[in-house]
This record gives structure tokens, sequence and C-alpha cells, in this order.
């Protein structure tokens, strides 16, 4: 089975990618954001991702906030282990799973350009990062092993690291990251490995190197990835949809958005960057997978694009690869979740690769 996951827009949502003055957003209200989560609850997706930094609504608070208001779907919280110590994240995590009845994925995030860092007072080195990464990762597992913990490395020492209660379940670590010292992050800690999405051959070759990490450790590694999507009727449709939302990309925009990805540190961004370099006329890289919305954003810069069927056959041609986990996204995220949860999701149903929703079809008045 796949696993089928949405992203919570935490830091604001449009119809526009690069949105402006003259753009409709949408605040990330407690409304809006119950919207969303009730939406994908009922359309079947299994979890939410939040994102994290100073744009977004704190991940923790703002998921914890949509727990009554849901009753099945899954938040995976993202946070920065640079922020707070393992033990609390333990804690936080464990207090998570009990008020939710087990619905808390953890998604740590070590990677951020350095100006995002600075204003939390972060100024440690990238490989610094991961290595403490590692560390933090091994004390908050002890944390939540049921005994005291004690641990001195490099970067954390505790004594009696625990838990009021083990979670129930203890929740799954997410991770991502595509430089070296992240792939090895993975590789030794990690319960599944995130990439933003790339042409096929790329995934399945970090795959590989991330998975022979976790062999040398004794260890399996389970695999997602994120896309945006563009998901209509006909691929026509679809398509229309992304010229559009290139049309309305400025080419200062493009110059500018270019500008900050040839400088970034974050070899994830600058891998997204590469697979068009922004050449306007190499977006598609690989069928149904066009890289355009990495023109102008950072994060995933790549969507599935076109037919119910066709975006459902890629995701299963991603699957056959070894990828578990799928995370999706649109713009806007509530309009764009029923354009995916109403049109691919019944496709992939139907071919065995979701489970059957609860409930079966249903009667709507035609006033005749």
């Amino acid at each position: 089975m796949i696993e089928m996951n949405w992203f919570l827009p935490t830091g604001g949502d449009s119809r526009d990618v690069l949105p402006d003055d003259s753009s409709i957003n949408r605040a990330p209200s407690h409304a809006y954001l119950a919207q969303v989560a009730r939406a994908c609850e009922e359309l079947g997706f299994d979890a939410l991702l939040t994102p994290c930094g100073t744009g977004c609504e704190d991940a923790w608070l703002a998921t914890a906030s949509l727990i009554a208001l849901t009753s099945r779907i899954k938040f995976l919280v993202a946070f920065r282990p640079a922020l707070l110590t393992p033990t609390l994240a333990a804690q936080m995590a464990s207090t998570f799973q009990r008020m939710s009845n087990g619905r808390c994925l953890v998604n740590i995030v070590t990677g951020a350009e350095q100006a995002e860092l600075a204003r939390f007072g972060v100024t440690e080195d990238k490989e610094t990062r991961y290595e403490r990464t590692g560390e933090f990762i091994e004390v908050m597992r002890g944390a939540w092993s049921g005994e005291p913990f004690t641990y001195k490395g490099k970067y954390f020492e505790v004594t009696d690291a625990t838990t009021r209660e083990v979670p129930n379940p203890v929740p799954p670590i997410y991770f991502g990251g595509a430089s070296a010292s992240a792939e090895k992050v993975a590789g030794d800690n990690v319960d599944l490995y995130l990439s933003w999405g790339e042409t096929p051959v790329a995934i399945k070759e970090r795959q590989e190197r991330v998975a022979t990490i976790a062999a040398a450790q004794g260890r399996t590694m389970r695999f997602g990835i994120r896309f945006h999507t563009i998901a209509r009727p006909t691929s026509e449709e679809a398509w229309a949809v992304a010229d559009g939302i290139l049309n309305s990309m400025a080419p200062d925009a493009i110059a500018a958005a270019r500008e900050d990805f040839l400088k970034t540190q974050s070899v994830g961004q600058r891998r997204q960057f590469e697979l068009h370099g922004g050449d306007l006329t190499k977006l598609e890289i690989h069928p149904n997978v066009w890289a355009g919305i990495g023109l102008v954003r950072g994060g995933v810069g790549t969507a599935l694009v076109g037919s119910y069927e066709e975006v459902a056959d890629r995701i299963v041609e991603y699957h056959n690869l070894g990828i578990e986990a799928f995370i999706m996204s649109g713009y806007p995220h509530l309009e764009e979740a029923y354009w995916f949860g109403e049109g691919v999701m019944p496709i992939l149903r139907e071919r065995g690769y979701l489970p059957a929703l609860n409930g079966g079809p249903t009667k709507v008045f035609s006033f005749r």
C-alpha cells in the first residue's frame, strides 16, 4: 500500500505560486487550517505535513489545535533539532501521541538557509548540525524506550532521560536532506528518508546510497517523496493550469530566484535548480514531472502534471522504485486536495495501492 499525505499550509495559501500585493491570499487561520485538515481526512489522506520556519505558524501548536477537530488523520510535525533538547522533543511527541490517540509523526529538519538559522541564533556549520542531529535522534529514541536513558556524546549529555509513558506507537522519524552528511544521518538513524521530486533515475541513485548506509548498520530504510500536483480530468486541462502558472511568473522574479538558488548552501535546493537551470524550455524533466514551480519558489519545485490517469501512473512508477510515502501539495491547498483526492486517489484505490474509504457511494438529490 502507498502512504498518501498532503501538506498543511501554515505559512499561508494562495492561488498564485508567488503571491504579491495583488494576489488574493489566505491567512493560515485556525478556521482555514481546520478546513484543509477536515477535507483531507474525508478524502482519505493518511497524514498532513506541517512545515517549520519563521514564515509559518508553529508546527507543534498548529497541529495540536487540530487534534480535537479531526479523528483519523495524522500530523507529520516538522521541527529543527537545533532549537530544542532531544528529551523535550521526546516529551512533546509522546504527549501528542496520547492526546491524539497515536496520530503524531515527526519530521526532523536539519537544513535551512543561513539567514533563517540566524534568526534563532544558530551559527553552527552544516557538518556540525548534521552530526548533532544524529546524536539528537539517539537521545530522543532513548527517552522513548521506557527505561531511564543516560548518554554522553559530543553534543549531548543526559542522565535518566525518559517521558511520562512510552508513546504508543513510538512516532516514526521522517527526515530529508540531499548532502552526503544528510544521507549518512538518514542511513544511520531515521525510519523514512524523504526526497524532493526528481527524475526516477536520480531518486533511485539516492535511495541506493542511503539503503547501503542503513544496511551497514543492520537497518532497513523506508523512502518517501515530495511533489506538488496539478491533476485534472484531461491532460490538456492540467497543462493549461501549469502554463497559466508559468505565464504569471514575471521575468524579474525568475531572475531574482535564480540568483538566490545559485548562492544557496542547500544541496537539495541546488539540485532542484539544476533540474532546469532557469531554462523555460526544459521544465518537463520526465513525463508529467514539471519543474516550473521551482523557477521562483524554494523547497520542492516539481509537480506531477497531467490527467488523473497520468498522475496515477507516475505515482505507481515512483512507487515501483521503492517509494512508500508521497507528500503532495498544490495551490491553493484546499482546492487541489479535492482535485487530487477525488480524481487521482480513486484510481489508485481501484488498482489496489490505497485502502478503500470508509462508507460507500452516496446519492445526491437532483431536484426532479
